[in-house]
């Protein structure tokens, strides 16, 4: 029995998380490919599909016909539990492969606290987590991401790990794995000397670390002849990125759940507290043209209803406001939004206001960092209050009701007076709205600063756990009535703190938090401190070594061994520019000669032509006096897709609906929605071969054509049987009866208890609801039930009597089963008849 078929199974928490089925997935046989890797991210799905870098990569190297590319993601708890009781181990999405078949297993690794995450998925697949200990028949352990900046918390667990970008980096992985195969090669360290060998890849067993007596490392030395440091991999051209024709479409919501296209990588600005803006050098921006001329078949081919410019600061992008109009000008006509989701404040224009709303206004988050313009010399944002507010104000004046505030506290040289500026400048910021009640105006968001490697900061303590509650509490209390603060938990930026700027010694204290139950320590909801201290002192590391202490601008850090382009000489320079408050220049503007660039293969990639396209769209009122035709569809939800929840549901027929090409009308208002009804909304876990929703399309399409169109575009099970023209009907007739077929999974049931419920009128059942719990009579819905065969019953429910019990809940009245034995018992509706 497949996994997804098990009665435990629907009851877990989003079980449509596990299900794949996603559109554009691709599934290729293991045996006709040379290499097989498994995508890992150690988060749930609906983080991991947010991430287009994924994305990227698996359209990458499933473009090469000798490469499976496959994808496996951090199984919620509640999961990883059940799959532990059954002795089940983590398989791959697309092939529902044991990941320890794979070649090559590469993880992505965003955040810090993401590790623990990263052994509970080795473990459950069966994969010993130090490196030295895995021979040639486990996969090759890899990793790559941002948090590969400062490696050596995890270094003895992968095999190898990408610095930088990883677009040509993996494949060339790829290839030495397959030439690996070919020859024979069965020693590991062979094949590890050889891709030590490939631009921007780490292999951790190739150097060794000495300390000194009070805790510092002496030295990092490296036991290959030529490799002293590793320089970070750089696609000198994004262009050479191919943006995927057609990303992948989840059929559940995702955090980020929106087409992404990366407009551009790197950042000019040189914020002193920001380690992407070092990492990602240097600034390489795509082109305005090639970016319109993608994101038209993306959309058409994924159906989202949502275009997001992704960028470290999607403001500075040269020709943002053609772009914008460019965009704008093709897409808002079917409805579809543009959100730029990190913008810089002195970048606002507001012209880009009126492109954006064209569709719905999209969210607008201030990057404020400090509460002060002292502040913001320190840590080099270029900014003052006096520019927030007016561009606070601008976005107000525009229509839109929300901004989001961010703030940090605890960055270098702060002060009291600076917490204080905080509170003051958020409430000038509220005041900016002009307006009196209603919803929210502000959000303001406070993080305690956490600093990283290969930064001007990277020197610099970190506040304490106490210390950063006590200046995030002063801003709470502070602001108040309309302000909305949302804050991360101090001790979870504490421990971030720590493996940010952490070394080897820290993989015992990892491995001892995990096994003692930490789990998705990301999460606020999931992170128990407690843990995480016993493991330090059973391990005999004090966290503070890594947080408290200013270190020397002499001391050996524990990635510098690690070249992330940036020499230190220029990290140093700002660190002493930092103390003295003195501002540096954009680079744009002339070149600081952080190290970045050789002007050579590598340099800025500036692009200054236009995007402005001819196309003009409709009018709101030319597109509401098109025709409009209404349509009943009749359609099947069986199989994998029983595990989609009725809001999953609803999202996939809308974006089904843009694949086929049907335009469906959108309401009016603030933020236009589809004009798609379901008549009913159904259990998780329940199939149906016969649901109805009506849609409104423009146009006169026909019955058979929308059948054509939409089922192609459908995941599998969900297929449309039949369409009606329903147009001029005034009212939708009501279900009369719904019929049922129950599947009993062996379960014995008496034939005597049915017949002695359908001779009787009144049977009391509990129905739990929202509200709690009632009693309703099981009996008076129910208008036939009968065994019609030794493993099935039929059901046939009437909607004209009172409150509704679900097919299983009657089952438990007739027969007097519990709920675990319920749960194994499998519904299928069959038959709805309409009045």
């Amino acid at each position: 029995m497949s996994l997804f078929d098990e009665s435990w199974f629907a009851g877990i928490r989003h079980p449509s998380r596990y299900i794949g089925e996603e559109i554009h997935s691709i599934r290729k046989d293991p045996s006709s490919v040379e290499v097989s890797m498994a995508l890992a991210f150690p988060d749930v799905y609906e983080v991991g599909m947010s991430h287009l870098g994924l994305k990227i990569l698996y359209h990458i190297l499933n473009s090469l016909d000798w490469v499976a590319a496959e994808r496996v993601y951090s199984p919620w708890v509640d999961m990883e539990q059940e799959l532990r009781a059954r002795g089940l181990g983590l398989r791959s999405i697309e092939s529902d492969r044991p990941l320890r078949d794979f070649d090559i297993l590469g993880f992505s690794l965003q955040h810090e606290l993401t590790l623990t995450n990263v052994l509970t998925m080795l473990d459950l697949a069966g994969i010993p987590f130090l490196s030295q200990e895995r021979d040639s028949s486990f996969p090759l352990i890899i990793a790559g991401g941002p948090a590969c900046f400062n490696p050596e918390p995890m270094a003895l667990v992968f095999d190898a790990i990408v610095i930088g970008d990883g677009e040509e980096a993996s494949v060339e992985i790829c290839r030495r794995v397959r030439e690996g195969k070919r020859v024979g090669r069965k020693v590991r360290e062979d094949l590890l000397r050889h891709i030590a060998e490939v631009e921007g890849v780490y292999v951790p067993r190739f150097f060794t670390v000495s300390h000194l007596a009070d805790g510092r490392i002496e030295r990092v030395d490296s036991t290959l002849p030529g490799c002293g440091r590793v320089r970070k991999a750089i696609l000198p051209d994004i262009e050479r990125a191919a943006l995927p024709p057609a990303q992948l479409v989840p059929n559940v919501e995702l955090v980020h759940d929106r087409l992404a296209i990366e407009i551009s990588r790197g950042c000019t600005r040189g914020c002193r507290f920001c380690q992407a803006g070092m990492i990602y050098r240097p600034v390489r921006e795509r082109n305005s043209r090639s970016i319109i001329d993608a994101s038209g078949p993306a959309l058409r081919s994924t159906g989202y209803e949502e275009l997001s410019l992704l960028s470290l600061s999607a403001g500075d992008y040269t020709c943002l406001s053609p772009l914008l109009k460019g965009l704008m000008d093709i897409h808002s006509g079917g409805n579809i939004a543009v959100s730029l989701p990190s913008l810089r404040v002195g970048s606002l224009d507001p012209a880009w206001f009126e492109q954006i709303k064209r569709v719905r206004k999209t969210g607008f988050t201030l990057a404020a960092e400090a509460g002060s313009d002292r502040l913001r010399r320190v840590i080099n944002k270029g900014l003052t209050n006096r520019e927030i507010l007016e561009m606070a104000r601008e976005v107000y004046r525009a229509g839109w009701n929300l901004i989001k505030l961010y703030f940090m506290v605890g960055l270098p040289e702060e002060k009291e007076e600076d917490i204080e500026e905080i509170v003051q400048l958020a409430r000038e910021v509220a005041n900016q709205c002009g307006r009196k009640g209603g919803m929210p105006k502000l959000n303001v968001s406070v993080a305690t600063f956490v600093p990283k490697s290969h930064t001007p900061f990277m020197w610099s303590p970190q506040i304490s756990q106490d210390e950063g509650g006590r200046r995030i509490q002063k801003i709470r209390f502070g602001l108040g009535g309309r302000i909305h603060v949302k804050w991360n938990p101090p001790e979870m930026s504490r421990l971030e703190g720590v493996f940010a700027r952490g070394d080897r010694r820290l993989l015992p204290v990892l491995v001892r938090a995990w096994e003692h139950g930490a789990r998705f320590d990301a999460w606020s909801e999931h992170f128990r401190s407690e843990i995480w201290m016993e493991a330090f002192r059973s391990c005999g590391i004090d966290p503070d070594f890594y947080l408290d202490r200013r270190r020397s601008l002499d001391e050996v850090l524990p990635w510098d061994h690690i070249d992330c382009g940036v020499n230190k000489s220029f990290l140093k320079r700002e660190w002493e520019k930092a103390l003295k408050g003195e501002p540096t220049a954009d680079c744009r503007s002339r070149c600081l000669e952080c190290g970045v660039c050789d002007h050579r293969r590598v340099d800025p990639v500036i692009h200054r032509g236009r995007g402005e396209t001819s196309v003009v769209c409709p009018s709101k009122a030319q597109a509401d006096s098109r025709e409009k035709k209404s349509y009943r569809l009749t359609f099947t939800k069986l199989g994998k897709a029983r595990h989609l929840s009725h809001l999953e549901l609803v999202r996939l027929f809308a974006r089904a609906s843009r694949r086929a090409d049907l335009e469906v009308v959108h309401s009016a208002g603030y933020h236009p929605m589809p004009r798609i009804s379901f008549h009913s909304a159904m259990p998780v876990g329940m199939e149906s071969e016969e649901e109805r929703l009506d849609v409104l399309l423009y146009g006169e399409i026909g019955p058979e054509a929308v059948i054509r169109r939409m089922n192609p575009v459908l995941p599998p099970g969900i297929q449309i049987s039949k369409v009606q023209d329903i147009t001029g009907e005034k009212k939708r007739p009501p279900v009369k009866e719904t019929h049922f077929r129950m599947v009993l999974d062996g379960l014995s049931l008496s034939d005597s208890d049915l017949r002695s419920f359908m001779e009787k009128e009144y049977v009391p059942a509990l129905k739990r609801g929202k509200a709690g719990e009632k009693t309703v009579n099981a009996r008076a819905s129910v208008v036939a039930m009968e065994r019609t065969s030794p493993h099935e019953i039929s059901l046939v429910l009437a909607h004209d009597t009172g409150p509704q019990l679900r097919p299983t809940d009657i089952l438990k009245s007739v027969f007097g089963i519990g709920d675990e034995e319920a749960k194994r018992i499998r519904v299928v509706k069959t038959r709805q008849i309409m009045a």
